[in-house]
């Protein structure tokens, strides 16, 4: 870029920016590139080889990170934050966070679980994250004292130098003006620090601002200078929040759930995760294993079928796209902590980013540790262009299309693009209608010939022919008044909405969303301590019983396991107050099954009374008739 250029950047980023809220005890906030480089080691991961070091910590620079390097399409590359603690140091950190915590309890930095994530969630969820924690021994994964380590060395450059530093990205597609603020933290520590599903060095995140400018009406191209912060108005934003995409990221800048300071969007980010959140809250994050994709496909379809083929169930804007093969974690973003941005106690340092520069560009490979994760969990994430294959981030190259954009006009394109609409379908009509008008003579002729042949003996088989013609083109001429109707109907609709656009009414702020992810609250769930203690202890307690049984009364092991599951059910259905709820659920299944039993040993006793049954009313209909 230009200096003219980045600054006209930098001056709209800097409008535009937003404040971020942390959770208390949050240990890393967003750095810069260059000084956690310092602190890195770079590496290369061949495959079935071992790790090699390519540059040793202190020696690697920005030059030396995009150096090209071939050594075979399996090869992984990536960096080195820290060295996990040896045990003297672990030791003497973990006492130090006591006394700090013990000193400090009513202090920003000290963080309070809340409800337990199992109470939260069935039975089935909780086994599939029993198992998912056991595979922690056996699958890669960051050492716990890995985040000790990284606490100290961050503190330590913090101690330097305080910044907080966001990379800004200004973008021109399709009239939009999109602002993309890059977040990159030095360590993601939501396994160990929050209870949550992973750790991982390096933590890219982003939040976008979609803008337009108010005094263009024509189609703007992408290679377009950059207008002044002043002209922008804001239309969407869209934060990146873990596996969610396309519609249901973003929100309408005057949607009530976007929390705003002036032109400052605010944004609640998840203790140790650093996804991003529109309001604060605690948030069921819910992780979906590789190897239980066929199961969730299916149950996904079904589904889908109960849904939109029977009608059954809520809308889809208001069903949850939870099942019991995801695992369940909580992710708080309570926005207790700290915060960063205009007016807070800390502020933004802001960098550009763009296509020209080096490390973003240059650099294909993990931004933190390898860990060898099958699952990918606890491996590093790739940078803000890449993913960890390689390629190309959507959210990098078609930022609208990431956030579901794509086909949103911006407001000051909108009438021109409904007057292309209108247009088309004028032209449509007209097209229509001749077709109509040719394929209704054609009709007549068809059956004036048809009518003659009526009766003609020997012409009974083009009678035939011109008959089978007619019926077609009935059906043709049918179907194209219908689209005819359809059509101006839509038109109808485009003035409609070409009215309520001069009104500047752009519809409901929340249309098109389909799964809105919302904080949960203690009196939705229904939680006590009981009910926690429960959900923490009944996997185990159930194996457990389970394997007993099976050594000491192998003959009552299916009463067995009935009378756990019920008991189970029934201990925490009492404790979330849903008992009737439970008895209700039971009586309409016990007289499900009473039915389909009744049915399977009387069932031709019940077919010979269910034709019976209808025979007499057939008659009865009949001769109700006869008697009118």
């Amino acid at each position: 870029m230009r200096e003219q250029e980045e600054q006209a950047a930098l001056r709209i980023l800097r409008r535009f920016e937003p404040i971020v809220h942390y959770t208390r005890g949050e240990r890393f906030f967003p750095v810069d590139v260059e000084r956690y480089l310092q602190q890195c080691s770079l590496w290369m991961k061949p495959l079935n080889k071992p790790p090699v070091q390519l540059v040793a910590q202190g020696n690697l620079t920005i030059e030396e990170l995009v150096k090209p390097r071939m050594d075979g399409f399996e090869t992984i590359y990536y960096l080195k934050f820290i060295e996990p603690l040896d045990l003297d140091d672990l030791a003497r950190y973990s006492i130090k966070q006591m006394v700090k915590s013990l000193a400090q309890r009513d202090e920003k930095d000290v963080f309070h679980a809340g409800w337990g994530r199992l109470a939260r969630v069935g039975y089935g969820s909780r086994f599939v994250a029993a198992l998912f924690s056991l595979t922690l021994l056996l699958r890669g994964r960051v050492p716990g004292d890995t985040a000790a380590a990284a606490m100290l060395t961050y503190e330590e450059m913090q101690r330097q130098v305080e910044r907080y530093v966001y990379y800004g990205r200004v973008v021109y597609q399709d009239g939009w003006v999109v602002l993309q603020y890059w977040y990159f933290y030095p360590f993601n520590n939501w396994r160990s620090g929050f209870f949550g599903v992973n750790d991982h060095e390096g933590d890219w995140e982003m939040v976008s601002v979609f803008c337009y400018n108010e005094g263009e009406r024509a189609t703007t191209t992408d290679d377009q200078t950059l207008p002044e912060a002043e002209t922008l108005t804001p239309q969407w934003v869209a934060y990146a929040s873990h596996d969610f995409s396309g519609d249901d990221l973003r929100r309408r800048w005057d949607d009530s759930e976007v929390e705003k300071i002036g032109n400052h969007v605010v944004v609640f980010a998840g203790a140790g995760s650093h996804a991003s959140y529109y309001a604060r809250g605690e948030y069921l994050a819910e992780i979906e294993l590789p190897f239980l994709s066929p199961l969730v496909k299916l149950v996904e379809t079904i589904k889908r079928i109960w849904t939109q083929t029977f009608h059954q169930a809520r809308p889809r804007a208001e069903t949850s796209a939870f099942n019991v093969f995801r695992i369940p974690f909580v992710d708080y973003a309570r926005g207790d902590g700290w915060s960063i941005g205009l007016g807070m106690q800390r502020v933004w340092e802001p960098r550009l980013l763009s296509e020209q520069t080096p490390w973003a560009e240059g650099y294909r490979g993990l931004w933190g540790l390898y860990a060898q994760d099958p699952i990918s969990g606890e491996n590093a994430p790739a940078g803000p262009v890449y993913n960890r294959d390689c390629s190309v981030r959507r959210r990098w190259f078609d930022p609208l299309g990431w956030a579901g954009l794509d086909k949103v006009p911006p407001p000051n394109q909108a009438l021109d693009f409904l007057e292309q609409q209108r247009k088309q379908s004028l032209d449509y009509c007209a097209e229509l209608t001749r077709a109509i008008e040719e394929k209704s003579s054609e009709l007549a002729g068809l059956g004036v010939n048809a009518a003659a042949l009526d009766g003609q003996a020997h012409l009974s088989h083009l009678h035939t022919q011109y008959s089978q013609r007619v019926a077609a083109l009935s059906s043709e001429l049918a179907a194209l008044r219908k689209q005819l109707v359809e059509e101006s109907a839509k038109r109808e609709a485009l003035n409609h909405y070409e009215e309520r656009l001069h009104r500047n009414d752009f519809g409901p702020a929340r249309a098109h969303i389909r799964r809105a992810h919302r904080p949960a609250t203690e009196s939705s769930l229904g939680l006590n301590i009981f009910t926690e203690f429960l959900a923490s202890v009944n996997i185990g307690v159930f194996m457990i019983g389970v394997v007993l049984m099976a050594l000491f009364a192998r003959q009552y092991v299916l009463l067995g396991l009935a009378v756990l599951i019920g008991a189970m059910i029934f201990a925490e259905a009492t404790f979330r107050g849903q008992l009737a709820r439970l008895i209700n659920s039971l009586t309409v299944g016990l007289a499900i099954v009473a039915a389909l039993v009744l049915l399977y040993e009387f069932f031709w006793e019940v077919i010979v009374v269910a034709v019976l049954t209808a025979g007499l009313f057939i008659i009865w209909e009949n001769l109700r008739e006869l008697r009118h």
